[in-house]
């Protein structure tokens, strides 16, 4: 190889048009949360988000071709992250009370802060009752949070040298039903809704595994 070739800085890779348009929609999904968040399903159009933003609404149609593609999108998107911040706690546990306390610790956290895009999710997810087109996104972002809590569960149960006494499904249920329930409580009472949620859970988990 020549010093010349060896000088030459090396090009970025180029960025398909696909990854440009996948970037755009989370530029778009990042900006509309709040608004979604604040207003909820019912309330909230691609007008409104394009007003409460950056963007026009022109822009936002084009990239999204109504209201419940650019919603779904937005609570997939958000979901997503929400579920991967679990992981560390999985991962790094050294043991079943760690990772009881790093979950908890997690759940009030997000609880507080992210309120409204919780809100949100379960407006969301009433709605696909009455919307066929919102079920696939919100059987695929229930999915997902189902995995999440199985993930937590399984390694707790490992971590306690015993065995989940619940199925996945079971599982999700009993503790999506008291996070939901927090949400609920939460305008009217913030920290009782959070130290309620956190006493719950904790009492509720060990119960999901066998006896050690």
């Amino acid at each position: 190889m020549s010093s010349a070739s060896a000088a030459e800085p090396s090009r970025p890779a180029r960025v398909s048009g696909i990854d440009k348009i996948e970037r755009r929609r989370v530029a778009l999904a990042e900006s509309a949360l709040k608004t979604l968040g604040e207003l909820g399903y019912a309330r909230t159009s691609l007008r409104e988000i394009a007003n409460n933003s950056e963007f026009t609404h022109g822009v936002v149609h084009y990239y999204f071709r109504d209201k419940v593609d650019l919603i779904s999108y937005c609570v997939r998107y958000y979901k997503t992250k929400c579920a991967q911040r679990y992981d560390e706690v999985v991962e790094t546990a050294g043991s079943a009370e760690e990772l009881a306390a790093g979950f908890l610790s997690k759940m009030a956290q997000t609880l507080v802060e992210e309120t409204p895009m919780h809100r949100l999710w379960y407006d969301l997810r009433a709605q696909s009752m009455f919307e066929e087109q919102l079920r696939p996104d919100v059987a695929a972002i229930d999915q997902l949070l189902e995995e999440m809590i199985w993930r937590i569960l399984t390694r707790y149960a490992d971590l306690s040298g015993t065995e989940p006494a619940v199925d996945a499904p079971t599982a999700y249920a009993l503790v999506d039903g008291l996070f939901e329930q927090a949400v609920v409580n939460y305008a009217a009472d913030p920290a009782g809704a959070r130290d309620l949620l956190t006493g719950r859970v904790e009492q509720v988990l060990p119960k999901l595994v066998y006896s050690a």
